[in-house]
């Protein structure tokens, strides 16, 4: 049964979601490598999806260690060099599939290692979901954020010992991620700034999910820019008016990252509108979003 959360986050993902969690894991991770793609899985739409090219990358599939679990994730780099500056890419709920993986290798073309771990590889596969609200049920709803805060710093060590620069780590994800993307600016000393593409920000507490963005905004350690729509069903406005009051609040008490902190609504996009591989995609905003999540990078030192 999906609790009051759960089912917001479902229905900002419609229309067309019902089948796009049917792309294997694997394969999805193969198609980033450029071995295969299981297109009638997802609603793609060919006329607008965008495909990256991993020449000059380092494109590849990994697993490292968090406390005894092999950790899967999916990484682009520039061929060859050394000392990068870091960006976690989180997922949507569908898991770590080509258009998270082309995100990586876009990421990769602007001179970032880019890392994409399975961040709910221990309670199920999404591939082997056809419905969205079942898997939302069955293993989304079953996710710890104190195991995805876990798993992101073992994905943070990793890239500190295959040629990234923990000096330089930045953070960017998508819907279930960008909610990931505001926790974890809350929970980490490396990361320098954050990008959160239309992440929820309130929400109940629950043992699994105990705090939700807009409760930690005092806590946050670095400045995320929000990247939300403004017809996106599942986030209200409203929502991003309290985040906006909260971090007001923790600036003038002299939480710095909070001060810093912005956000951008796109009055006519929807959910998910960065997704080109299904009809929520709007082509200038995401374009625009792309191009703004690169400056505030380099604008907070993950360059």
């Amino acid at each position: 049964m999906l609790d009051t959360n759960q089912m917001q986050d479902f229905f900002s993902l419609l229309p067309g979601a019902s089948t796009e969690a049917g792309a294997s894991r694997r394969t999805a991770l193969k198609v980033a490598l450029g071995v295969g793609y299981a297109a009638a899985a997802m609603p793609i739409m060919a006329q607008t999806a965008i495909k990256t090219s991993a020449e000059g990358l380092v494109a590849a599939e990994g697993i490292y260690d968090v406390e005894g679990f092999s950790v899967p994730f999916y990484y682009a780099a520039p061929e060859g060099k050394k000392n990068l500056p870091v960006i976690l890419v989180i997922q949507e709920i569908f898991g770590v599939h080509e258009y998270i993986a082309d995100t990586c290798r876009r990421l990769a073309k602007a001179g970032y290692l880019a890392i994409a771990p399975e961040l709910y590889a221990r309670q199920g596969d999404p591939a082997k979901y056809k419905e969205t609200a079942k898997l939302m049920a069955e293993v989304v709803s079953k996710v710890p954020d104190a195991q995805v805060m876990g798993d992101l710093d073992g994905a943070v060590k990793w890239a500190g010992e295959n040629g990234g620069n923990l000096k330089k780590v930045g953070i960017t994800g998508f819907c279930w991620g960008g909610r990931i993307t505001w926790l974890y600016a809350q929970h980490s000393n490396h990361v320098k700034a954050g990008v959160a593409w239309y992440g929820r920000l309130v929400g109940a507490a629950s043992a699994l999910t105990p705090k939700h963005p807009l409760d930690q905004a005092a806590q946050l350690k670095a400045p995320v820019l929000g990247l939300y729509g403004g017809e996106d069903r599942g986030i209200p406005l409203t929502t991003i008016n309290q985040m906006k009051d909260a971090l007001a609040k923790a600036g003038a008490n002299g939480n710095k990252a909070a001060q810093m902190s912005e956000f951008v609504v796109y009055r006519n996009a929807p959910h998910a509108f960065h997704a080109d591989y299904r009809p929520s995609y709007r082509k200038e905003p995401a374009e625009d979003g792309f191009a703004r999540a690169l400056a505030w990078f380099k604008k907070h030192g993950v360059v």
